[in-house]
């Protein structure tokens, strides 16, 4: 009789070994008449209990020529020799236990061994079904460990539909647990905070056991009966965390070492695994997917040369949000033939798409109010020209990255990307020092990216005293100090300068209302960078006011009158009062930004 126990709730379950004691003789008074091999296993037995229960075998024997067949081979058997153990065990009626390590197998090897109703009432089909049907499908777990068990089987397990039962039990059963769970939450507000937080996706270690394939249909069932996408990406970032381990071992390339060898097959599988789980990464805006998740799979995706399609998913979800990423996420190691140290391509092809989502949102937006002082898309630009300008003075000390690969990273951002140049300086400057073979006709090329009226007061006198700088770009940079300060002197207010750049932006008539709209935004973005220059100009002042007052009370102290000192600082500010406005106006080109404020301390060159 057969026992329908099942197992504990444990980890996949090893395929049980059996005496093969009975395989000589089952009984001690019987002979045995028929010996049947399986993987070349030989097995003792009895015709009358096997065709009893078994139609492929009564076929056999029943169009075998010889009357006295005492020999029978089967071939491909699911399960091997373990499997027909037990179904022979069934037929001659012994006991043994269906368990989810062996149902799998026992239902495979009863299809092959056709035992069915039609040779016997309650055969090896109906019972493993009842186990199935009744057991396995009512527990996720037990539905994990059976579909583990599926990986080791011919398409045979397919034809039964065990994998697609227990893909489709594990996916109803997780959505009803998140439901149940969410309810309890919404009980519990005053519980503590571990109850909150408790595990509400358990199964998500259980499936780490399952093969890529089998978790993929897992995740692909659970979209469909509407898991959370949350619980999806916690999913996918511990399976990725289980089965990618050791990924980080690869070597690096490494350009003096000459091209990287071909990847193994283990790279190979693992290669499949991360194109698997970028395909399954929730496309839902509602999800958020950490972005640490998403550098880890491109880092992994570039050293295992995956597919194009997955790294550029990669990159399309980092750039989405690219405002938001940390400067160490982007210096991604280059594992290829190349010319630099660091993946430079992969950077570029980010911020092509960045810069393509920013444009799409501008197109969007309705209306003139869409591009505000404040509107989203812009701030997102002010960031990722600060991220790009640290990235390239992170990049610019290594010796193989190429001018070319460097300029396209600077030319790639607009203008009103960067509010102040003085992080664009720093970077060219690093790059000059770490590259004193540059011909003067690549020096100039480089430097002409740099906006001198865009440095701040501490930039350009590092400048104007640089000997790495074409001479060209110190006599600009001396040029627009010395306008600088003779704005500041003749006490210039700047304000025709701006009425004019603000008439220029009236739409005219015989302009379309899109190319209106167009202008309008244009304005906009200059008039933006305008205020930003002046709130630099403004900081500078008040820095310099700040020196002003420390002197006076300096003076004052040494015996000075007090009038004596107040007299002299009202001359100074009488020099420096005018330059608010002129400094506030100030510049002749046309130019589009917004707000940012220069680090005070930050250094310009390599030290």
């Amino acid at each position: 009789m057969v026992s329908e126990n099942s197992l504990s709730s444990s980890k996949r379950s090893p395929t049980p070994k059996f005496s093969n004691s009975f395989t000589t003789r089952i009984f001690s008074d019987v002979a045995g008449d028929i010996t049947i091999v399986v993987d070349g296993e030989s097995f003792l037995l009895h015709k009358f209990p096997l065709v009893s229960r078994s139609g492929k075998i009564r076929k056999l024997v029943a169009d075998a020529k010889d009357s006295n067949l005492s020999k029978l081979e089967l071939l491909n058997l699911p399960g091997g020799p373990q499997a027909f153990e037990l179904a022979m065990k069934f037929c001659y009626g012994m006991n043994f236990e269906i368990t989810t390590a062996n149902v799998a197998h026992l239902r495979c090897a009863a299809e092959y061994l056709e035992m069915t109703d039609d040779c016997r009432e309650e055969n090896l089909i109906v019972r493993t079904e009842i186990y199935l049907n009744e057991v396995v499908v009512h527990s996720l777990e037990k539905s994990v460990e059976v579909l583990s068990t599926c990986e080791t089987l011919p398409v045979m397990v397919e034809d039964v539909g065990i994998p697609d039962r227990c893909i489709e039990a594990i996916a109803i059963i997780a959505c009803k647990e998140q439901l149940v769970s969410g309810l309890s939450r919404l009980d519990c507000d005053s519980e503590s905070t571990e109850l909150k937080s408790g595990c509400l996706e358990w199964w998500i270690e259980d499936l780490s056991v399952l093969r890529i394939d089998y978790y993929q249909r897992v995740i692909c069932a659970m979209g469909r009966v509407g898991v959370r996408p949350d619980s999806i990406i916690a999913s996918l970032m511990h399976y990725a965390q289980i089965s990618l381990k050791g990924i980080g071992k690869c070597q690096f390339w490494n350009p003096a070492r000459g091209v990287k060898p071909s990847p193994s097959s283990v790279e190979n599988d693992q290669s499949r695994i991360v194109e698997a789980l970028v395909s399954l990464i929730p496309t839902d805006k509602s999800s958020s997917v950490p972005l640490s998740f998403l550098f880890g799979m491109l880092r992994m995706a570039i050293m295992l040369d995956a597919s194009i399609a997955c790294r550029l998913e990669l990159e399309r979800r980092i750039a989405f949000r690219l405002e938001m990423v940390q400067l160490d996420d982007l210096l991604i190691p280059s594992v290829r033939s190349g010319d630099s140290l660091f993946d430079v391509d992969t950077v570029h092809r980010i911020l092509v798409n960045f810069l393509q989502r920013v444009e799409e949102e501008e197109n969007e937006g309705c209306g003139y109010e869409s591009e505000g002082f404040g509107s989203p898309g812009h701030g997102s630009l002010l960031k990722v020209g600060r991220l790009v300008d640290a990235f390239l003075a992170e990049i610019a000390p290594d010796p193989y990255l190429s001018l070319q690969k460097f300029i396209a990273l600077i030319e790639i951002l607009p203008d009103y990307a960067r509010v102040i140049d003085d992080g664009l300086y720093r970077a060219i400057d690093i790059y000059l020092k770490a590259h004193p073979m540059l011909t003067e006709h690549e020096c100039k090329k480089l430097c002409k990216f740099i906006d001198c009226q865009k440095l701040s007061q501490e930039a350009c006198n590092h400048a104007a005293q640089n000997d790495r700088l074409p001479v060209q770009m110190t006599v600009r940079v001396l040029y627009f100090e010395q306008l600088r300060l003779k704005n500041a002197l003749s006490g210039s207010s700047g304000d025709g300068f701006l009425s004019q750049r603000i008439s220029s932006g009236v739409p005219s008539a015989a302009m379309s209302p899109r190319d209106n709209y167009a202008s309008l935004r244009r304005e906009n973005r200059e008039l933006k960078l305008e205020i930003s220059r002046m709130r630099v100009r403004l900081s500078e002042l008040e820095k310099e006011q700040m020196y002003m007052k420390q002197g006076m009370i300096d003076k004052s102290g040494n015996g000075k009158t007090f009038f004596t000192s107040l007299s002299k600082g009202i001359g100074r500010i009488g020099i420096f009062g005018g330059p608010a406005g002129a400094r506030r106006q100030k510049s002749s080109r046309k130019s589009r930004g917004s707000e940012g404020k220069p680090g005070r301390s930050r250094r310009y060159s390599v030290s």
